[in-house]
C-alpha cells in the first residue's frame, strides 16, 4: 500500500501545472492553518479607531476594517479556526459514514432498509435551518457548529463506501471467506477496504472544500465562533456592511475561500484521475488461506 500511495503522490504532482498550483496553495493554507497567529504581523483583536477603514498601505497591506483591526492579520488569525473546523467535519463525517456505508452491505435486509432511509432522511434536511436548530440546542460554538456539518456531510460518505463496497461484495474470495464463518467486519477489514479507499479519499477532499464553505457560511451567519474572534465567514459579513467606504472590503475573505476551495476541487479532480488507474486490484490471494 505504500508503494501505491508513493506511486499516487507522485502521478498526482506530475498532473500538470494546475494541479502542482493547487497542491502549492494547499500547503500554503496548510501552514496557515497550523501557524497562522503566529505569523500575523500585527495583533488581530487591536483596535484603533483613528484608523478604521483604511486604505492599503505599507503598514497594513490589506487595509484595516471597521474598527482598525489590521486585515492581513485577521485573515492570517483567522485561518485555524476556518481550516481546522473544516478539516475536522470532513473527518466525523468520514467516520460516521464511510465505515456504516460499508457494512450496509454485508447486513440483513431489513437493516440495509432501515440505514437507507435514515440517509435519506439526512440528505433531505435543510442544511443551514439543520445547523441553527443543532446550535440552538446544544450551544452556539465551533465545537456544535462542526459537529452538524460532519453530520451532514456523513450521508455522502455512506454512499460512497456502501457502492464501493457492493463491488466487490459478491467476488469469490469475498464469498469464500463468508462461507468459512468470517464476520463482516473482519471481510470489510482484510479484502474490501483496500478497494474502498481510493474512492474515500477522492469524496474526502471534495468534502473539505464543502465543509469550508459551510463553515464560512455557519461563521458569516454568526453561528460557530462569535466576535471578535475572527474567521473568514465572520470577516466576510462585517466586511459587507462598509461597502460604500470601502468596497473591496470583502475581497481579502472571499479569495482566501474561493482559493482554498479551487484548489481542493482541482486536486479532488487529480486524485479521481490517479486514484482511478491506480485502485488496488482484487488480492489474488484466496480468502480460504486467512481464514
Amino acid at each position: 500500500m505504500s508503494v501505491i500511495a508513493s506511486s499516487a503522490a507522485v502521478r498526482l504532482w506530475r498532473g500538470g501545472w494546475s494541479v502542482r498550483i493547487a497542491l502549492l496553495v494547499l500547503v500554503g493554507v496548510a501552514l496557515l492553518a497550523v501557524a497562522g497567529p503566529a505569523l500575523a504581523p500585527q495583533d488581530p483583536l487591536a483596535q484603533n479607531a483613528s484608523a478604521a477603514l483604511q486604505e492599503p498601505s505599507l503598514a497594513h497591506l490589506l487595509g484595516t476594517d471597521y474598527l482598525g483591526r489590521d486585515v492581513l492579520s485577521r485573515l492570517f488569525a483567522g485561518a485555524p479556526a476556518s481550516l481546522i473546523s473544516a478539516v475536522a467535519a470532513a473527518l466525523i463525517g468520514l467516520v460516521l459514514g464511510a465505515v456504516p456505508g460499508a457494512l450496509s452491505a454485508f447486513v440483513p435486509r431489513f437493516a440495509e432498509w432501515f440505514s437507507l432511509r435514515i440517509v435519506d432522511a439526512l440528505l433531505a434536511l435543510p442544511f443551514i435551518l439543520f445547523a441553527i436548530v443543532f446550535a440552538a440546542l446544544l450551544g452556539n460554538g465551533l465545537v456544535q457548529a462542526t459537529l452538524a456539518i460532519g453530520i451532514l456531510v456523513a450521508p455522502g460518505f455512506f454512499r460512497i463506501a456502501r457502492a464501493a463496497t457492493l463491488r466487490v461484495r459478491d467476488s469469490p474470495y469475498i464469498d469464500a471467506a463468508g462461507y468459512l464463518g468470517a464476520s463482516a467486519w473482519w471481510i470489510l477489514r482484510r479484502h474490501v477496504w483496500r478497494q474502498v479507499a481510493p474512492n474515500l479519499v477522492v469524496a474526502s477532499v471534495s468534502a473539505l472544500g464543502g465543509a469550508l464553505l459551510a463553515v464560512a457560511s455557519l461563521t458569516f451567519l454568526g453561528i460557530g465562533v462569535q466576535p471578535p474572534a475572527p474567521t473568514w465567514g465572520g470577516m466576510l459579513s462585517s466586511d459587507l456592511g462598509y461597502l460604500g467606504q470601502r468596497p473591496w472590503g470583502p475581497l481579502a475573505p472571499a479569495l482566501a475561500i474561493i482559493v482554498t476551495v479551487g484548489a481542493l476541487n482541482v486536486v479532488a479532480d487529480a486524485a479521481r484521475d490517479v486514484l482511478g488507474a491506480a485502485a488496488v486490484a482484487p488480492t489474488k490471494r484466496k480468502a480460504v488461506a486467512h481464514v
